[in-house]
């Protein structure tokens, strides 16, 4: 699992003969930092990185607020068809991704929205693995507590804010977690919506180094460093809420 990580750094740190070298080389003869500056020097990475922070913030916070909510409702509320909903949802858990990826684009074509934030913001508002995932940690949650709040007056909206939410703390952290780790990362979708340069995002800018000519290795892995080692670190840090997060919703095993 690491082996990929190091031979990264490691290539980042070489040569360009040094990168293609067979046999490989394992350790560069010369650490070669000045790779990283002409990596950022070749394409507009602070560009980038803002669409990158952009569709990351608004998606996850977007994803977040109709999890929560769908959540809520089909843990706690009662209304007719919920289960039937419900395992609706559920079943479009089965059909892989890439089969939506036709018809969300003609969709946001139609709507004039490619090559912008909305395109590679929308789709991803909404995940029904993340609404079963805080719907089995809201279960958690004792109904004599929610029955409890309504009887002193609290609303829906009142106590799904001030009472589920900060009692579900780290299954929703765990959520939000997974979520910016594939949004950061998202490459497909991003490539396919987005044909001007300055909406691109950080995984789609790693294009800049394969060329016709070929791949400048060494730039290619110096700048997939300064995309995957940020969220590398921020999984590292915030790892325990996960499984923490996750032990709560039942899906452990």
């Amino acid at each position: 699992m690491i082996l990929p990580f190091y031979w990264m750094l490691s290539t980042s740190l070489k040569t360009a003969g040094q990168a293609t070298a067979i046999p490989p080389i394992w350790l560069p003869v010369k650490l070669q930092w000045s790779n990283y500056r002409a990596a950022l020097s070749a394409a507009p990475f602070d560009r980038y990185f803002l669409n990158s922070v952009i569709t990351t913030l608004v998606s996850t916070t977007g994803e977040l607020i109709t999890s929560i909510m769908a959540a809520f409702a089909f843990a706690k509320l009662k209304f007719w068809g919920k289960d039937l909903i419900f395992l609706v949802l559920l079943a479009t858990m089965m059909v892989p991704g890439e089969l939506m990826t036709i018809p969300n684009f003609v969709t946001l074509s139609d709507w004039g929205m490619i090559n912008t934030y909305g395109a590679l913001i929308l789709p991803w508002l909404a995940s029904v693995f993340s609404v079963f995932t805080l719907k089995q940690s809201f279960q958690n949650v004792p109904d004599e507590l929610y029955y409890a709040a309504k009887t002193d007056g609290a609303s829906d909206w009142q106590f799904l804010w001030e009472m589920m939410v900060p009692l579900s703390k780290s299954s929703i952290i765990a959520v939000m977690i997974l979520k910016v780790i594939g949004s950061w990362n998202s490459f497909m979708w991003s490539l396919i919506v987005t044909n001007d340069r300055n909406m691109r995002t950080l995984p789609v800018g790693l294009q800049a180094f394969t060329t016709e000519a070929g791949t400048r290795f060494e730039l290619l892995m110096a700048a997939s460093a300064l995309v995957i080692v940020p969220m590398v670190i921020f999984y590292l840090v915030f790892q325990k809420h996960i499984m923490k997060g996750i032990s709560r919703s039942g899906l452990k095993g």
